[in-house]
């Protein structure tokens, strides 16, 4: 049985593009996006590349690696990877298409390629994160290059050179770290920008069972929290009659409390908000060591 609302967000996410949730519950209203996974584009495969590719699949992004050499661009070297590439720097980026909400990385082996990759991706639309690797020495000297041969100035100072948050990084796993900091605080940035509850990822088993699931089904929406939580407001996860689940509200008794309380009201049609208290002493004897509340928004599907 399909539901029209939650296949047209499958359907956009599936497409690269967001989508929205909107609730009203009482008098307040909730907006819940959900965000396509945000392509990184790592251009060069070294050492440095490596780390950030596995940290960055754990951060949700989707990543491609570009290399010019199949003894880097290949997937023994970043099983992390959703897509590896092995050609020459311009003519991959000119076939990846930079989006807007696209992140860049420029790694590569040296400033020549770095170069290179600038000069196809500068004219093109403007990725969400542009950063590029290098001493700031070195980095000066590039940019000053690319005023000179009439790069919009704007353009250049837009680009995360040197690359990273400023942690004194010295090995590639530590550099890789700032580098993901660095994405997180971009991405978190422009997420600030919106009035949407504050978890936007899109969480395809969820969504297709919601979409498309055969039977009654029912939907789990965090709302709001307050103190320490396992999860931030607009956690998602679904259930049916038969103890089958998808994704996460928190996990633990507090989760099998709500679900116990979803699975009364599959068919019904209805839906109820449920408080969860992660405060009191059976939380404490249950051993989480969470402690605080959620409010959270059982809805029948249908």
């Amino acid at each position: 049985m399909i539901n029209a609302e939650f296949d047209s967000i499958l359907t956009a996410v599936s497409n690269g593009e967001a989508a929205y949730l909107s609730r009203t519950v009482g008098q307040d209203s909730y907006t819940r996006k959900f965000t396509p996974p945000e392509r990184l584009i790592i251009l060069g495969g070294g050492h440095v590349a490596q780390p950030v590719c596995k940290i960055a699949a754990m951060l949700d992004y989707a990543v491609t690696v570009v290399d010019d050499r199949p003894k880097f661009a290949n997937r023994e070297r970043f099983p992390d990877a959703e897509q590896i590439i092995c050609d020459a720097f311009q003519h991959a980026i000119e076939g990846l298409k930079i989006r807007p909400s696209d992140y860049v990385c420029v790694v590569t082996r040296g400033h020549r390629y770095d170069a290179d990759c600038l000069r196809v991706l500068l004219p093109g639309s403007a990725p969400a994160y542009l950063g590029m690797i290098g001493s700031r020495r070195r980095v000066a000297g590039l940019m000053q290059l690319l005023r000179d041969e009439g790069f919009d100035g704007d353009r250049l100072a837009a680009i995360h050179a040197p690359i990273g948050l400023a942690i004194n990084a010295q090995t590639p796993a530590e550099i890789a770290v700032s580098i993901c900091a660095e994405l997180v605080s971009v991405r978190r940035k422009n997420a600030d920008n919106e009035s949407v509850l504050p978890q936007t990822n899109a969480d395809m088993d969820v969504l297709r069972f919601l979409a498309r699931g055969d039977g009654p089904r029912a939907m789990l929406l965090v709302l709001s929290t307050r103190g320490s939580t396992p999860v931030e407001a607009g956690a998602l996860m679904a259930i049916d009659p038969v103890g089958g689940s998808y994704g996460t509200i928190g996990g633990g008794c507090s989760e099998n409390a709500v679900t116990l309380k979803a699975r009364r009201l599959l068919g019904s049609g209805k839906s109820e908000i449920a408080e969860v208290d992660m405060t009191n002493e059976v939380a404490e004897d249950e051993g989480m060591v969470c402690g605080g509340t959620m409010r959270v928004l059982i809805e029948d599907v249908p």
